[in-house]
């Protein structure tokens, strides 16, 4: 067993671990060390990138016990792929917290890293338990660092979030509880096999407990009507933890992918593709209304909210395809939408600060001091995210509305996208136009833009040029990520072994 598969786990945990009891330290030591363990996390998730790329899996038995008895952590594409993504995302929003955010909290620095950690080991993970458990260690950080700072309405919002999410992890221990009682095991791989060979009467309460899984997964992705806490959530938070939170709506998306193809896809017998009739019309329906609640939005923070819930309808849209067509536009639109939706964040950030009582509210104010930089950053985002030629968002678009088959699921998914982009396009239009022309006649702020800051905010929203640019390669990876995620027999294989021998699972080789 490699041991590289552990690092994206123990490295955040070591550094939140010593940030932690080395609180009492000069922030520069704090700052300078977070920013050694985020750029070593990223080093590390881009060599398992590389060694993923073969389409080999790598399982990794904690303490060396024999799945399905042991923890395991298994590495593959799609948890590359999203390690990747993760680390690409942590390190510009840190260096931009590192310009004042991180202040607001003794203990900033060490919950990041956690919450890192906790992002990981649900990406890696091989079990449904362990994934709980990683679930609540990154929310257990992102309740700490959503109420960074003071202020009623992130006290408001940061209690809303918390309460929703520990309903979330009760539904979770009952959903989990439920399966291991009627098959003995929490191990996705045993699972998968367990599940195919269960009669009638077994199937009908893993059936309500798979439902209940689909619900806390959803919870966590935002997808209606469970996706409310969401913009006002995001919006209280300091830029830079809205930054790194666009991360963790895609932990559902994961999760959902993860679990609902592997245990419960074509292979699962009685309970075969139990997601897909509830995901297609929850996931259209949460695009729409989060692209009408882009354009009600009154201020830019919250408008960026619900553009994260619009890409989440807009990947689970995709997934409930289950087509490798499909997946593969989904995990390209998932790249995209991390980056550029985190880049946004960090850039409203700069512009409240610099409109002073007005803030982000999409009311006429005083002039930002730089109209021309933190405009055309704007507009690059605006693009990006809207899915305009010829940036990446357009890109994924494509890639989706080609994977559809001709019928009334292309009719629908055509409408509900192409609509719900054009509302998204006339909200940030209009956002952009009050806060970059229809300013008030008044001096602008003295303050002038952080060039650290400034490029923290480029590099994330500098990803869409860059996704068209190298889509060949881009492309060639999701796809291929997509085919090995389609084939669950593989999965098995490689993480029971010889155990899996004469299951019910389609291609797994006796």
């Amino acid at each position: 067993m490699s041991h590289w598969i552990t690092l994206p786990i123990i490295l955040p945990l070591l550094s939140g671990l010593i940030l932690l009891f080395g609180a009492r330290a000069g922030m520069g030591v704090q700052r300078a060390f977070a920013t050694i363990a985020t750029a070593g996390l990223l080093a590390v998730s881009l060599v398992l990138l590389a060694q993923s790329a073969d389409g080999d899996y790598q399982v990794y038995a904690l303490g060396d016990w024999a799945p399905p008895f042991g923890i395991v952590l298994v590495l593959d594409r799609l948890s590359a792929l999203l390690l990747v993504v993760t680390a690409t995302l942590a390190l510009p929003v840190l260096v931009y917290a590192l310009r004042g955010n991180d202040a607001a909290g003794k203990y900033f620095h060490a919950l990041f890293q956690f919450q890192l950690m906790g992002l990981n080991g649900a990406f890696l993970t091989g079990d449904l338990f362990n994934l709980f458990v990683f679930f609540e260690v990154l929310l257990i950080a992102s309740y700490a660092l959503l109420m960074q700072g003071n202020g009623p309405a992130r006290a408001r919002a940061g209690l809303h979030y918390v309460v929703l999410n520990l309903a979330g992890s009760s539904l979770f221990l009952f959903a989990v509880g439920t399966l291991y009682g009627i098959t003995g095991t929490l191990n996705m791989a045993d699972l998968a096999v367990k599940v195919a060979e269960l009669g009638e009467r077994d199937a009908a309460v893993v059936r309500a407990g798979a439902l209940l899984l689909l619900v806390v997964f959803a919870l966590k992705a935002a997808l209606l009507p469970l996706y409310f806490w969401l913009p006002r959530a995001y919006a209280a938070a300091q830029p830079a933890v809205a930054a790194v939170f666009a991360i963790m709506t895609k932990v559902g998306v994961y999760a959902i992918l993860r679990v609902y193809v592997i245990i419960f896809g074509v292979d699962a017998g009685l309970l075969a593709n139990t997601a897909w009739p509830w995901l297609w019309p929850l996931a259209l329906v949460t695009l729409s209304l989060g692209a009408i609640g882009a354009l009600a939005a009154r201020d830019l923070r919250t408008l960026i909210g619900y553009l994260v819930v619009v890409s989440v309808g807009t990947l689970l849209a995709g997934a409930a395809l289950a087509t490798p067509e499909a997946l593969d536009a989904v995990l390209y639109y998932l790249l995209h939408t991390t980056l550029v939706t985190g880049g946004l964040f960090l850039l409203a950030g700069m512009v409240t600060e610099q409109r002073g009582a007005v803030a982000d509210r999409l009311q006429p104010g005083a002039p930002v001091s730089q109209p021309a930089v933190l405009g055309g950053l704007f507009l690059l985002g605006a693009v990006a995210v809207a899915g305009l030629p010829p940036m990446s968002g357009f890109l994924g678009k494509v890639l989706l509305l080609s994977a559809v088959p001709p019928g009334a699921q292309a009719a629908w998914l055509w409408s509900v996208v192409l609509i719900g982009g054009l509302l998204v396009l006339v909200a940030l239009s209009r956002a952009g136009s009050i806060l970059f022309w229809r300013t008030l006649d008044q001096p602008a702020a003295p303050a002038r833009v952080d060039g650290i800051r400034l490029g923290s905010a480029l590099a994330l929203i500098a990803a869409s040029p860059l996704l068209v640019v190298f889509a060949a390669p881009v492309t060639d990876f999701t796809r291929a990520t997509a085919e090995q995620l389609l084939n669950p027999a593989a999965y098995v294989a490689a993480v029971l072994g010889e155990q899996s021998t004469g299951t019910a699972i389609a291609g797994v080789a006796p």
